[in-house]
């Protein structure tokens, strides 16, 4: 859909929101689930070297309607061109070049310096805006986001604000060029007199002695230190040339003064909300063969798919370590609400549930997911029950504490919500497990959110219609070989069988280790 520029850039505020009452809802929170998703990993990998930029609010909180996610779908389309990227790229890095500007002004002590700091930001923000100004509207985009800025660019470049910031920036950068003076040094003493032409010596002295040159000769220079904060030397320097050139040094202080604020808002959210980061953490990964697509989002199906998707966060760490990432495919038809995973330890069940909760939030973010395809409902809300350490605070048993935090979710958690549970009630027996199982599955199915229950109960899978079982897979002819891969079957009855064998040491590995001690 290709929009008109001028026309999007009278409503353009953001490319995250399409509308300023959707960024209103921003929470600044870390949700509780995004620790059991390992979606804290994916956010530390993506925002590593941009902690300037505190994009951790922006991967909190995901969207809940269908033409917000659209809206960041269609600019992260148009950022996917590498022209387009490109452009926006060089951007960020002349904002961030002004940033350290700024950020060397605020610790210099001396103000005639922080006060040159601050010209040469303002200096390199003109240019990244003027830049961008010209290379962003010349690519095709089809989005309403970037449309809208491009359309604000052009305006903002032109307007008397602008024009007259570039155009005083210019002129002060000339006069202060145009200084030229000489300084005088006898013992300790220090001089500063306006420049009174005298002779630049260096070319003769380099020509004299050109001639007592044989061969190539080895260099005697030393690289002085780079100090960004001047002696006091060097500042009594200063003051005797800002003495000479009152006037100049004069417009520069009122200069300063006036353009505090000459950060212009829309801009500098753009900056901080491009998805550059999200970007270039996907592109390492579709490197090494891993496909992302553009999922389809509802608020009202609830028969959602997802072919050859993954964990994300450990697909991270296995692509930075040249390991193998297995992919697995996925999909609710019909009644159909409810995962129930089974199968032995360690065979990836819980990475399947991990996998499915981060697919809904990513999707609530706009974001590319994991997949080649997916299809997938926008949750009001993912609730995850997750193993815990025991809290001796709480004065409350392993089993209890599962009980209490079940019960919350259950109170909270509506038919629009993700309810992702791993291994519950592990602790105690089989009976326990299968009859409160029984009837949490059941309060679960009752809400008809969607859902994923890892366990060790067979029984679990055929509760209902609803309910569909996933078995992670071994290699038969070694058993206690795991493929990671986890396909739509019927439980095979050995789930509950292998943690047994695994808590009293009696696995296959465990057997051939002690026979051959």
């Amino acid at each position: 859909m290709n929009v008109e520029p001028r026309a999007a850039a009278r409503r353009f505020h953001s490319i995250l929101f399409r509308r300023p009452e959707d960024g209103a809802v921003h929470a600044g929170e870390e949700p509780d689930y995004f620790g059991d998703l390992n979606l804290d990993q994916v956010l530390q990998s993506m925002t590593s070297g941009r902690e300037e930029y505190q994009l951790s609010p922006f991967f909190y909180s995901p969207l809940h309607d269908f033409a917000a996610v659209w809206y960041r779908h269609e600019v992260l389309r148009d950022l996917e061109q590498p022209e387009v990227l490109d452009a926006v790229k060089k951007f960020a890095e002349r904002m961030t070049q002004m940033r350290a500007h700024l950020d060397q002004a605020e610790h210099l002590r001396y103000e005639l310096q922080r006060q040159s700091w601050f010209v040469d930001a303002v200096e390199v923000y003109c240019d990244a805006v003027r830049v961008l100004a010209d290379d962003l509207p010349s690519q095709q985009l089809g989005s309403e986001g970037l449309n809208g800025l491009c359309g604000y660019l052009v305006e903002y470049v032109a307007s008397p604000r602008f024009t007259s910031l570039v155009d005083e920036t210019s002129e002060l950068r000339e006069a202060l060029g145009a200084i030229r003076y000489s300084v005088f040094t006898q013992g300790g003493r220090v001089t500063v007199t306006d420049y009174a032409g005298d002779a630049d010596y260096s070319a003769q002295v380099q020509e004299t002695f050109a001639r007592f040159r044989q061969g190539i000769t080895r260099s005697h220079w030393a690289t002085l230190p780079d100090a960004k904060e001047m002696n006091h030397v060097e500042a009594q320097i200063l003051d005797g040339v800002a003495s000479l050139h009152s006037e100049v040094f004069a417009r520069r202080a009122d200069y300063c003064a006036r353009h505090g604020d000459y950060l212009d808002a829309t801009i500098a959210r753009f900056d901080r909300e491009v998805y550059v980061a999200y970007l270039e953490l996907i592109g390492r990964l579709r490197a090494a063969g891993l496909p992302f697509c553009y999922p389809h989002v509802s608020t009202q199906s609830k028969e959602i798919a997802a072919v050859e998707t993954f964990d994300i966060a450990l697909a991270t760490k296995l692509v930075r370590e040249r390991g193998t990432v297995v992919v697995n495919d996925l999909y609710l038809e019909g009644p159909e609400r409810l995962f129930v995973v089974s199968g032995p330890n360690n065979g990836g069940k819980t990475t399947f549930a991990r996998a499915c909760g981060q697919l809904h939030h990513l999707a609530g973010l706009g974001l590319p997911v994991p997949g080649r395809e997916a299809r997938l409902f926008l949750p009001d809300r993912i609730y995850t029950h997750f193993e815990r350490e025991e809290d001796i605070t709480t004065l409350r048993g392993k089993f209890e504490d599962e009980l209490v935090r079940v019960h919350g979710i259950l109170e909270r958690a509506t038919g629009s919500s993700v309810i992702v549970m791993n291994e519950s009630f592990s602790s105690t027996t089989l009976n326990d497990a299968l009859f409160v199982g029984s009837e949490v599955m059941s309060r679960i199915l009752e809400l008809e959110c969607l859902a994923v229950y890892v366990t060790f109960v067979d029984e679990l899978a055929s509760l209902s219609e609803a309910t569909v079982s996933m078995v992670t897979q071994i290699v038969h002819e070694n058993p206690a070989v795991r493929t990671f891969k986890v396909v739509r079957q019927p439980a095979d009855g050995l789930a509950y069988a292998w943690a047994i064998a695994e808590k009293y040491g009696l696995t296959y590995d465990r057997v051939i280790e002690r026979i051959g001690t």
